[in-house]
C-alpha cells in the first residue's frame, strides 16, 4: 500500500494541461506533492513515439504515469514500459468522460465493467514491481454511487491496487459534454468519506473541486489523500505551500529568485531543443493570480512569450513586472 504521508497531496492529471512542461514547472512549487502525467493511451505507449509522449526530467519525481486503455494485456505492456522510462507508479483513468476516451470503450466507461477494471489491475501488477493506482468517479450515468463504487473498489483492492483516487462527481456519458462533467453533477464528498470508513486499511484519496489547501486538509480529515485539479493549474501559486502545510517541512519563504533561474534555465534547453518558450508559458499564467504585477505578467506570457523568437529574456522580463521583494515581506 502507498505510504499516506508520501501522498497526502497530489496534483491531478489533465488533459492538454499537466504534459511534462507543466509538471517541471510544479515541481519547482512544491518537492513533495505527487504529480501524474496526462493520460496515455496504452496503444500509444506501445507503438507510438514514446520519447515524445513518455519523457521526462528527472527533476518531476514523485512522478505517475496514467494510462487509459480496457485491455489487461496492452495496459499491462503500457505498464511495463512506463515502469522502464522511470515512472514512479502507473495509475489506470477509470474516470475520464470524454468523447474520444467513450469511443475507445474505456476511462468512465470502466465503471459499468468492474470485472475488467480488476482484470486490469491484475495484470498491470504482475507486470511491474511500481505501485499501480485507479482514479475513477462515484458511478456513471443512472448508476447508484453506492454499489456501484463498492463493486469497483472491492475488485481493484482484491486485484492489488495500491490505491484508489476518486473523483467525487459522477460522470454522465449521456447529455454532457466532457467540460460539463467537471462541474455540472453535484459533488459528493460524503460518499467518498463512506468508502474510507467501510475501507480503513487501503488508500483512498478525493478529487473534484477542491479549492485550496485548507480545503485539501479538511478532507485529509476523512481520507488519506487529496488531489488538486484546476485550482493547482490556474492558480499554481498555491502550491508554494504545500511542503510545509502537508509535509511538515519549514515554511522559510518562497525562494522566487531560484524559481526564475530554473524556467528560464529550462526554457533554454527545450528551445535548443527546437521548442518554443510558450510550450512552457502556457502553464505559468496564473502563477501570481491575485497580486500587484499579475496582470502585466500574464500579459507578457500571453503575447510576447508566444512570439516565434522568443527567449528566456521573455519569461525574466515577466517575473521583473512584479514586485518579488514585497511578496517575500508579505510571507515573512
Amino acid at each position: 500500500m502507498l505510504k499516506n504521508q508520501e501522498h497526502r497531496l497530489a496534483v491531478a492529471p489533465m488533459m492538454d494541461w499537466t504534459d511534462r512542461h507543466c509538471r517541471f514547472f510544479h515541481r519547482r512549487l512544491t518537492r513533495r506533492a505527487l504529480l501524474y502525467t496526462e493520460m496515455v493511451v496504452a496503444d500509444a505507449v506501445i507503438h507510438g513515439a514514446r520519447e515524445r509522449l513518455l519523457g521526462f526530467d528527472d527533476v518531476e519525481h514523485p512522478v505517475a504515469l496514467q494510462l487509459g486503455g480496457s485491455d489487461p494485456s496492452k495496459l499491462a505492456e503500457a505498464a511495463r514500459i512506463g515502469e522502464a522510462f522511470g515512472y514512479d507508479e502507473i495509475n489506470l483513468n477509470v474516470g475520464c468522460p470524454s468523447d474520444r476516451v467513450q469511443s475507445g470503450t474505456f476511462g468512465a466507461c470502466l465503471m459499468k465493467t468492474p470485472a475488467l477494471v480488476a482484470e486490469c489491475v491484475a495484470a498491470m501488477k504482475v507486470s511491474v514491481k511500481i505501485p499501480v493506482t485507479v482514479k475513477c468517479r462515484i458511478g456513471v450515468d443512472d448508476q447508484d454511487p453506492e454499489p456501484a463504487l463498492d463493486i469497483l473498489t472491492d475488485g481493484v483492492f482484491a486485484a492489488g491496487a495500491d490505491a484508489l483516487w476518486v473523483h467525487a462527481r459522477k460522470a454522465w456519458l449521456e447529455g454532457l459534454s466532457p467540460k460539463e462533467n467537471r462541474d455540472v453533477p453535484p459533488l459528493d464528498y460524503a460518499r467518498v468519506y463512506r468508502l474510507k470508513a467501510r475501507k480503513p486499511n487501503e488508500f483512498i484519496g478525493i478529487n473534484g473541486g477542491i479549492q485550496s489547501l485548507g480545503e485539501a486538509s479538511e478532507h485529509l480529515r476523512h481520507v488519506d489523500g487529496a488531489m488538486l485539479g484546476r485550482a493547482a493549474y490556474h492558480t499554481p501559486g498555491i502550491l508554494a505551500g504545500v511542503d510545509a502545510a502537508f509535509y511538515g517541512e519549514a515554511n522559510a519563504g518562497f525562494d522566487y529568485a531560484a524559481l526564475i533561474e530554473a524556467m528560464a534555465g529550462y526554457a533554454a534547453r527545450h528551445i535548443e531543443r527546437g521548442g518554443r518558450l510558450g510550450h512552457i508559458t502556457r502553464h505559468m499564467v496564473g502563477l501570481f493570480h491575485g497580486l500587484p504585477g499579475a496582470r502585466r505578467f500574464r500579459q507578457i506570457l500571453s503575447t510576447d512569450a508566444n512570439k516565434p523568437d522568443a527567449g528566456p529574456e521573455v519569461l525574466k522580463s515577466a517575473f521583473s513586472a512584479v514586485d518579488l521583494a514585497a511578496l517575500d515581506a508579505e510571507a515573512a
